[in-house]
């Protein structure tokens, strides 16, 4: 007779950890979406379809639109500057590998607004760059850098940077450098031995990047609130304006959005990367 496995008893708190802070705020702000406003406790026990009625009109439409266009560009900028500097610091001898690693490392251990507030202080009317550009005589009078999309995208590019630098480093340093070399030595130049074996084999760790930059990027709200105004608005801004309005119904349903939209990126991560393993395999 076959015995049957015993519950392992070390994984409840891991189960209880997630049922209580997990699974059921999850299904809170869920239940949440579908009830109507109420200024007194800011939702009524009254079911309703008409908040994610709301998000799809025009003006919400809009804002998904440019959320999804802000998180895919600074997604791009992070992989094209991060992957070259990962591929490099890879490369790089022992000591100085460890000096540029505590470089990228130590931005972590100040404050995001404060960095933000370091942006705003370049990007100013009365800012270095406005005032570098002036004294060359290159302008005349100072850029409106500030409360654009152009500076949304630069202070997330900066925030979010090292989510790409990191994962490509960790399948870059992986990288079989006989490999390469065996493309070169049959025949293979520096351009195509990139793309036919350097590129898939740390694709991997780019894919991993991309998530861990767009997806949070879909729910910041400060950096574009500090940086980019009323015409950067992205879905984080708009469900922190109907929770400050006491609308929980809406922000919950804004919320359960943002991660679909979330859940979908992932789940397209997850289908190429399978890919790129099976083809790594063969």
């Amino acid at each position: 007779m076959k015995q049957e496995k015993s519950f392992p008893k070390f994984l409840l708190p891991m189960y209880l950890w997630a049922v209580l802070l997990v699974a059921l705020p999850l299904g809170y702000f869920i239940f949440l979406s579908f009830l109507k406003q109420d200024m007194t406790y800011g939702f009524t026990l009254s079911f309703t379809l008409d908040n994610y009625k709301r998000i799809f009109s025009g003006d919400y439409q809009d804002m998904m639109l440019r959320s999804v266009a802000i998180s895919g560009l600074t997604t791009l900028l992070c992989f094209t500057v991060g992957y070259p500097f990962s591929y490099i610091m890879s490369r790089l001898s022992g000591r100085a590998r460890s000096v540029v690693m505590l470089l990228i490392v130590i931005p972590f251990y100040t404050n995001s607004l404060l960095r933000t507030t370091g942006i705003i202080t370049l990007l100013s009317s009365n800012g270095l760059i406005n005032t570098l550009l002036t004294h060359w005589g290159w302008i005349k009078e100072p850029l409106s850098l500030l409360y654009t999309p152009g500076a949304t995208v630069v202070g997330m590019v900066y925030s979010l940077l090292p989510f790409m630098i990191l994962p490509c480093y960790s399948v870059c340093q992986k990288l079989d450098r006989q490999t390469v070399e065996a493309a070169r030595d049959l025949g293979a130049s520096r351009v195509r031995s990139f793309f036919t074996v350097t590129l898939p084999l740390t694709l991997p760790g780019i894919l991993s990047g991309c998530v861990l930059t767009f997806v949070p990027t879909i729910g910041m709200f400060f950096i574009s609130d500090l940086l980019g105004g009323a015409r950067s608005s992205m879905l984080g801004n708009i469900i922190n304006q109907q929770i400050n309005g006491r609308n929980l119904p809406f922000a919950a349903a804004l919320s359960v959005v943002m991660l679909a939209m979330a859940l979908l990126f992932i789940g397209i991560y997850r289908a190429f990367s399978g890919k790129s393993e099976l083809e790594g395999i063969a």
